[in-house]
């Protein structure tokens, strides 16, 4: 069977769509796969196209190598390239002071420029592309901050040396 057609890319090409699957985390969300949208390279490598909500160990911008199976769904066996780029995932507290309001996420990081996508209107999960020439000791020192002021919690899903530098 063929591959599932994409969706048009930024550029003109054409996004697919590359699954990871993953051991679902105790006391987080039930899924055990997830996919992120891809530019092809070549017949088995895509640069990912959007922040990871789930899987770890990978951010925008990476390189993927991945099988494609009997139904056409490419899998991913692993990172061939890393971008440098970060994936930061954020989720206001519902109680707190922004309320459970991914809008507010976004705008108290508006001033990093950072891309991000937001989980559901009923999960406002934030997942931030960081990239590597952003200013990470203020992205980090902003995550501390709004976790210590009850803003929300956050975690990071992949990071750099640099990151863990700044």
């Amino acid at each position: 069977m063929a591959a599932a057609p994409g969706r048009p890319a930024p550029g003109g090409g054409s996004l697919v769509k590359v699954w990871f699957r993953f051991v679902p985390r105790e006391g987080w969300l039930p899924f055990d796969t997830e996919g992120l949208w891809a530019e092809p390279v070549d017949a088995d490598t895509a640069r990912v196209a959007n922040a990871p909500f789930l899987q770890d160990g990978v951010a925008q911008g990476d390189v993927v190598r991945f099988r494609v199976d009997g139904d056409g769904l490419r899998w991913a066996v692993g990172r061939v390239e890393a971008s440098g780029n970060c994936t930061v995932r954020v989720l206001p507290a519902p109680r707190g002071p922004l309320g459970p309001s991914a809008a507010a996420v976004h705008e108290r990081f508006a001033s990093f420029g950072l891309g991000g996508e937001v989980f559901s209107e009923a999960l406002p999960l934030v997942a931030f592309d960081v990239p590597a020439d952003a200013d990470l000791t203020a992205i980090k020192r902003l995550l501390e901050r709004g976790r210590a002021d009850g803003w929300w919690e956050f975690e990071e899903g992949c990071v750099t040396e640099a990151w863990r530098s700044a």
